[in-house]
């Protein structure tokens, strides 16, 4: 199978649409044909976003296992079919002085890795019904190297990255590449309660622009299971994870991974 490539025809999805990240790359979509459906909580404001932008709306709160059900099938019956879904949903959790805010610790997860889970449930069916697409998820540098200053965000985008590398084979069966995209601090609203750490050490912070760029060659051309980061100066490189070291037989050679526990594509 293939899937469409961003153009005239194809449909995307971006939750968390109407934020930094969301907008930039809407405008990007717009700009090659790209029909575009933001999906966000429910606000004029958001609301008067994907009109300005000349994008659908739909009112999401990614936590809503039934409304991310509920949001596709409406994509499918407006527009015909879902090439692209960018789960971009996210917030931070800088806001606690607390050694440890569980409460805080679980709302983070529940929006930045939960809703992940659940937009990408809820998007497979219409993505096979298409033919294949793309899922790209928007991690962050934090998932791969954590912040002691927020773990909740860390913990989530780890699990993200995670998420994205194990059903990664799975899906490209399907015809459908999922991968992820780590930018590191950008300017929009996430990093509001410490900008100002930022311009007083002189620390560079990428564009919203430059994340959404990123994410659409994630749609145009990602590896499947690859993780990209994203930093100012270098533009997107993809990370090279490293190999964990392979168990050996009682004989010293390495091991082979029982096929019971590879994915369909390597057995």
């Amino acid at each position: 199978m293939t899937h469409t490539t961003p153009g005239p025809g194809s449909v995307a999805l971006i939750t968390g649409g109407t934020g930094g990240f969301g907008r930039a790359l809407a405008a990007r979509l717009r700009e090659g044909g790209v029909t575009v459906v933001l999906a966000d909580l429910d606000s004029e404001r958001n609301r008067s976003v994907a009109a300005d932008l000349g994008c659908g709306f739909a009112v999401l709160d990614v936590t809503d296992r039934a409304a991310n059900r509920a949001v596709v099938e409406q994509v499918e019956a407006e527009h015909g079919r879902l090439d692209a879904v960018f789960l971009n949903a996210g917030i931070a959790g800088f806001d606690s002085d607390e050694l440890l805010d569980v409460d805080g610790f679980l709302r983070v997860l529940d929006v930045d890795l939960l809703g992940v889970v659940y937009g990408t449930a809820a998007a497979l069916p219409a993505l096979q019904r298409a033919g294949g697409g793309a899922i790209v998820v928007t991690a962050s540098l934090a998932g791969l190297s954590p912040m002691a200053t927020d773990p909740g965000y860390s913990v989530a985008k780890g699990g993200a990255v995670a998420f994205v590398r194990s059903m990664a084979p799975r899906l490209a069966a399907e015809g459908i590449t999922v991968t992820a995209v780590c930018p590191g601090f950008a300017d929009t609203a996430i990093i509001d309660p410490i900008r100002a750490e930022f311009q007083k050490a002189g620390f560079p912070v990428l564009t919203a622009g430059e994340v959404a760029d990123a994410m659409l060659a994630a749609w145009a051309s990602g590896e499947p299971g690859a993780a990209y980061i994203v930093q100012p100066g270098i533009g997107a490189v993809p990370y090279r994870f490293k190999g964990v070291p392979s168990a050996r037989t009682a004989t010293g050679e390495t091991a082979v991974v029982p096929e019971a526990l590879r994915p369909p594509s390597m057995r």
